[in-house]
């Protein structure tokens, strides 16, 4: 009983972690401009932490693009143009989610058309038939061999 109370203390412990990244004194007091930051950060990657959201990486990167996301928002800019700005100015690699652009489609593309190749593959190999028949014994090797068998049981 105590390893399950162990267990859910270390949960509680663990899942904490992200909602701790973002600190009170970053929070907007308008209640929607601060939502739409959450949704804005948590599309964007944290440059030092690599995979993690900035709202759920406690670097001081990740806490600088925090605060700018929200500068941005309260300067009235929109979603996409804060999203866009901080691109124009770290490139596509801060979005958690590339875009499907002519720079991406490649990316985009080449993990379902390596699966596809590769099932085609195994199924014209499975399909494939063995082409030479191996012939029986002719008459003068099974005359051989029942001699063969003949003295040996002798």
């Amino acid at each position: 009983m105590i390893w399950l109370r162990a267990l859910a203390l270390t949960m509680v412990l663990l899942l904490s972690g992200a909602a701790l990244a973002v600190s009170p004194d970053e929070m907007l007091d308008d209640p929607v401009l601060e939502q739409r930051a959450r949704d804005i950060s948590a599309g964007l990657r944290c440059l030092v932490c690599q995979n993690q959201s900035i709202d759920d990486s406690d670097a001081d990167l990740a806490k600088d693009l925090r605060l700018l996301v929200r500068e941005r928002l309260v300067a009235g800019d929109s979603d996409a143009a804060v999203q866009q700005y901080l691109v124009d100015r770290y490139g596509e690699y801060v979005l958690l989610n590339p875009r499907v652009t002519d720079q991406t489609l490649l990316l985009w593309i080449a993990a379902p058309a390596l699966l596809l190749a590769g099932l085609l593959v195994l199924v014209m190999v499975g399909r494939q038939r063995p082409t030479t028949v191996q012939p029986g014994l002719s008459a003068e090797e099974q005359a051989a061999l029942d001699s063969i068998e003949r003295h040996s049981s002798d």
